[in-house]
């Protein structure tokens, strides 16, 4: 395609102007950022991405939802280092949502949910199916680790686009050729002279860039032992000062004038409806200012929240059961039942493990409760509807699915809704849910008022979908000599809850229709990992289905965050059988696998590995996440050695040392920050972050109650990376995943007790 002026240089004022959009089938879109100030402002929009003020201060439009995964700071960083710009005038800004942003590889990533029939047609980014859905929706979804590898080719694209332009501007000015000068610290250059870019940024103008840009020779890397722990980064974050400062805006931070607070009451878990409430309980509850009902819930608006949270509970609202409520005991009998009676369907394997397993040398089950998300903000959203206009202001994964939805609670029209994205404190995939949208939309368009819903933790708790439990039957099949694994079996009964929530989320439908979707499917990606990467000969995964009444969400790690806990810890046991040191026994079968041998190797001399000897307290994991992008598949690896004891009933975990491999690194200390994150993440749900359900009300509702490690309780962790040219990849989920084995394996050598249910103090321990 052929980049003009026209099409990549928009004017100030021009805001109309069409947009060719990178990397995608050749569709015009209106630019999707226009200049802010007037013509008269001087300011200029490059692309989709970069926006120029005429001082030369850098705006870059950022298209996901900044969950503290420090994904901002990387994309100003990508666009400053393409374009030889100053950090210190570089910003960031959330893009508005457009096809332009389209994400074409979790599309190719999510083809089984939004193309069930056949995903083979769609499952690579580069597939044409794939790049027109990311664009038709538009697929702007924040979700998978996919940002790197869908936006560092655009982000660069358009820097140097943007630095080709200036450099023609400047080169116009000595006589010389453009392709002779340089750009950085904010200033083109030759080496012995320089302008500013704030005064190239009129003449730019009249250039247009090459076709196809002009990259630097080296894409953005930053070697790890060139910035070892406690090193000053050369990108610091973003948003870290208003942070510390308190002027970092969430969700819960807007005002509007006029604006009133809503608190609300949901149903319990599974599918409930309001059945009763007493509405003239709360008339004299000073500050209240309306009562909104829906099907599934009750909500009141106050002054404050805390005069809504008044009248709401003094109404006393009540549900009643339309269908099936969520019950702990019933879900643990219909797992089991279908574990053991079930009908397996085999959805993965590589050759037929059946006959080594009719007698299997080992044959366990592993299980794994309900996981909660429980982030520290819970979920708001303001709305405000006047004269047929809906804005929102919203911390959301998922921004054009929580427009619609509020458009159709608010009866609007879906080109009458703006969304305002916010980052949010937290989410672990919590805020791929846009319930909150149409709740705040539909209590704003009753009330008649701007109002901020806010759900309390109790609701957030209540409300929101965990990662499904999960039962395991594992089977093993040892040579005679009990040297070689030669078979292995992995049946897993669960829902198919990737169906499921993707059919709620992608399908925009209720959860009782997402949940018969779903009913008696086999989902594969419901048991991504079970099938280990080892070199086992003959090896296979079943799924068995189960229809719970409990729905359930996406949480971070996906189907990895309970497949590698399994799969390791069995790989852990089959070790203990052969009578094998745990490293060598995995390293003996990773054949082919280089860099994750590497990972075992790298972590073994950080924890000083002592072969995970009886009573020892060390144990040993590694895991690999593969992620299929345009120049074809990338991969993260990571090695985890935890050690840990038993201290009067409770797990104490002293270290945790990761050893990773994430390809080349674009920010080291945001790198190393996602792997300390995902590792204290996979601690607290080896040890909790769980809740059971009885009639749908969960037990463990509060933060005190989810067995959360609090500081005391946080070892010493040490994180050391592989120096790597291979594609990045997105680390936020690579250390959570393999956390939970580690410490279960470094339990089993301390105390000779081999947990198998997550969390592992669930099992009595």
């Amino acid at each position: 395609m052929r980049l003009t002026r026209r099409g990549l240089l928009i004017g100030a004022g021009a805001g109309g102007g069409l947009l060719l959009a990178f990397r995608l089938v050749p569709r015009h879109y209106a630019s999707p950022l226009v200049a802010r100030d007037g013509a008269d402002a001087g300011e200029r929009v490059f692309d989709s991405f970069i926006r120029l003020a005429r001082n030369g201060d850098v705006s870059v439009a950022v298209p996901f939802c900044e969950m503290g995964q420090g994904i901002a700071t990387l994309a100003a960083q990508i666009v400053a280092v393409e374009m030889g710009a100053d950090w210190k005038r570089v910003g960031v800004e959330p893009a508005p949502v457009s096809p332009v942003y389209g994400d074409a590889v979790l599309a190719a990533r999510w083809a089984r949910l939004w193309l069930p029939l056949a995903p083979s047609l769609a499952d690579r980014p580069g597939d044409v199916l794939a790049r027109l859905h990311a664009e038709r929706e538009p697929l702007q979804i924040t979700a998978e680790g996919t940002a790197l590898a869908a936006f560092e080719a655009p982000l660069r694209d358009a820097a140097a686009a943007v630095r080709a332009v200036l450099a023609q501007a400047a080169a116009a000015q000595w006589g010389v050729g453009w392709e002779t000068l340089d750009a950085r610290g904010h200033a083109v250059t030759d080496g012995k002279r320089q302008i500013a870019f704030e005064k190239l940024i009129p003449a730019a103008a009249g250039f247009d860039p090459p076709d196809p840009p002009v990259l630097r020779p080296e894409p953005p890397r930053e070697k790890p032992g060139a910035f070892p722990e406690g090193a000053r980064p050369a990108f610091p974050r973003l948003d870290l000062p208003p942070k510390v400062d308190g002027s970092f805006v969430f969700a819960g931070d807007v005002r509007l004038p006029g604006m009133v607070h809503a608190a609300i009451a949901m149903g319990p878990q599974g599918d409930s409806v309001l059945a009763s409430y007493d509405r003239k309980a709360a008339a004299d509850i000073k500050g209240l200012v309306g009562v909104v009902r829906a099907k599934r819930w009750l909500a009141a608006a106050g002054t404050t929240w805390h005069a809504a949270d008044k009248a709401l509970k003094a109404m006393d609202p009540r549900f009643k059961a339309a269908g099936r409520i969520a019950d702990s005991s019933a879900l643990e009998t219909r797992i089991d039942t279908a574990l053991h009676k079930g009908t397996p369907r085999r959805i993965l394997a590589e050759g037929d493990p059946d006959a080594l397993l009719a007698r299997p040398s080992l044959d366990v089950r592993y299980d794994v409760e309900p996981g909660t998300h429980a982030p520290l903000e819970t979920a708001t959203c303001t709305a405000r509807l006047e004269e047929g206009r809906l804005e929102l202001w919203l911390a959301t994964q998922a921004p054009e699915l929580a427009r619609r939805a509020a458009a159709r609670a608010a009866g609007v029209a879906l080109r009458d809704v703006v969304l305002y994205p916010l980052h949010a404190g937290g989410s672990f995939d919590a805020r791929l849910d846009v319930r909150i949208a149409s709740q705040a939309a539909a209590i704003a368009k009753a009330i008649g008022r701007p109002v901020q819903l806010m759900w309390s933790r109790w609701q957030e708790s209540l409300g929101s979908y965990p990662r499904t439990p999960v039962s395991a039957q594992l089977s093993a099949a040892m040579s005679p000599d009990k040297q070689r694994l030669l078979g292995w079996r992995a049946r897993l009964a669960l829902p198919a809850t990737a169906i499921e929530w993707g059919t709620r989320l992608l399908g925009e439908t209720s959860m009782p229709r997402a949940k018969a979707a779903a009913q008696g499917k086999p989902d594969p990606m419901a048991c991504e990992g079970a099938l280990p990467l080892y070199g086992i000969p003959e090896k296979a995964v079943d799924h068995i289905p189960v229809d719970l009444p409990l729905p359930t969400g996406r949480l971070r790690g996906g189907a990895h965050g309970y497949t590698a806990f399994i799969v390791e810890s069995f790989v852990d046991e089959c070790a203990h059988f052969a009578g094998a040191e745990p490293l060598s026994f995995r390293v003996g079968m990773l054949s082919g696998q280089p860099r994750l041998v590497a990972c075992l190797q790298g972590v073994a001399r950080m924890a000083m590995w002592g072969g995970g000897a009886d009573a020892s307290g060390q144990g040993i994991a590694c895991w690999k996440l593969d992620l299929e992008a345009s120049e074809g598949p990338r991969s993260g690896f990571i090695a985890v050695v935890a050690t840990a004891r038993q201290d009067n009933g409770a797990i104490r975990v002293d270290q945790l040392s990761a050893y990773a491999d994430i390809g080349r690194i674009v920010n080291v200390d945001i790198a190393r920050q996602q792997i300390e994150g995902g590792l204290l993440f996979g601690l607290a749900h080896a040890i909790g972050g769980s809740t059971a359900y009885a009639s749908g009300l969960p037990l463990a509702a509060r933060l005190s109650q989810l067995g959360l490690p609090l500081l005391a309780d946080c070892p010493k962790v040490d994180v050391a990376f592989a120096d790597s040219t291979e594609q990045p990849f997105d680390p936020g989920e690579l250390g959570m995943v393999a956390t939970a084995p580690a410490i279960a394996n470094a339990l089993f050598s301390a105390t000779g007790a081999r947990l198998r249910r997550l969390p592992l103090l669930s099992e009595g321990f």
